[in-house]
């Protein structure tokens, strides 16, 4: 009686020296299965975390470290670090007191001064990205406009101060507009930009079509321009941070360039310290924010 063994493609036999040749060619020539290789340890990739982390550290750092030189050298007047440490910890453990109309907290500063910059910013978003629209889409608007835009762009911020205070007789008012004269600049020229440098064949083909304007804005130029226009965005929000500051010190009240200049008044040096760096952090959170918009609008990388 013969007894025939069958055996599945991937288990072949093992060929072993009681086997005839014959059948350790066939064995030889009948596929096997491979082992599963053995799963790997994951590593830690210290090259990112040495190209990520470790070099902002080194250059805080070297801040501080610059600083305590500088403060430690005779008649700098520089408080050194662990003293303005110290003032941070006393003023950030009640960043919302009032105390009067002109002695409130550093979190009630910063929010005034935000809400100046956001009135500021959103008029000059509703006017200047339409108008970046009308110059670019109009070779004889962008003739008209380019030359005004041109000389006032160039004009220091402080400048317009004065007449924003001949105009609206009030401190707040004045600040804002500010803002606005000042941020209005890089959202029309980015905007205008954009839109002429849209290819030439997209025009060519809503003619065709026989596209409405309203059609072409929506399909063809608002996409396209769009990552001029957060650019332009991100570059009004900057500006608008950096001129509310010095309209404070001039306007008074409360925000956190007024603070600055009460906490000069009082020779509260590690206090001016303190807030340039709150200034320095608030303008870095409004800048990460913009980009992660940007980066939700755009199929590019949108790098800072």
């Amino acid at each position: 009686m013969v007894a025939a063994v069958f055996h599945s493609p991937l288990e072949a036999p093992a060929a072993g020296p009681d086997l005839p040749p014959v059948a350790k060619a066939m064995t030889a020539s009948t596929p096997t299965a491979t082992a599963a290789p053995a799963a790997k340890k994951p590593t830690r990739d210290f090259r990112s975390f040495w190209l990520t982390v470790v070099p902002p550290v080194l250059g805080l750092a070297l801040l501080v470290l610059i600083w305590h030189l500088i403060a430690s050298s005779s008649g700098s007047g520089i408080p050194k670090p662990a003293e303005t440490w110290a003032q941070a910890v006393q003023v950030f453990s009640d960043p919302f007191y009032r105390n009067g109309p002109n002695d409130q907290g550093v979190g009630w500063n910063v929010l005034a001064s935000l809400q100046r910059v956001a009135i500021g910013f959103g008029l000059a978003a509703l006017v200047g990205i339409p108008a970046g629209f009308a110059i670019g889409r109009s070779v004889f608007l962008s003739r008209m406009f380019n030359p005004l835009i041109s000389l006032l762009r160039p004009v220091s911020p402080l400048a317009w101060l004065p007449i924003g205070l001949l105009v609206f007789k009030g401190a707040n008012p004045a600040a804002i507009w500010t803002i606005f004269i000042c941020s209005i600049w890089p959202m029309v020229i980015n905007t205008a930009v954009g839109v002429q440098r849209v290819p030439q064949d997209y025009m060519n083909v809503a003619r065709v079509l026989n596209l409405s304007e309203w059609k072409i804005f929506t399909r063809i130029l608002f996409p396209a321009v769009l990552p001029y226009l957060l650019t332009g965005v991100r570059l009004a929000v900057g500006t608008a941070w950096l001129v509310i500051v010095a309209a404070e010190m001039l306007t008074g009240g409360v925000g956190i360039g007024f603070w600055v200049w009460d906490e000069w008044n009082n020779l509260n040096v590690s206090s001016i310290i303190i807030a340039i760096f709150v200034i320095g952090i608030v303008g870095l959170l409004l800048e990460f924010a913009l980009i992660k918009l940007a980066s939700l609008f755009t199929f590019e990388e949108v790098k800072a």
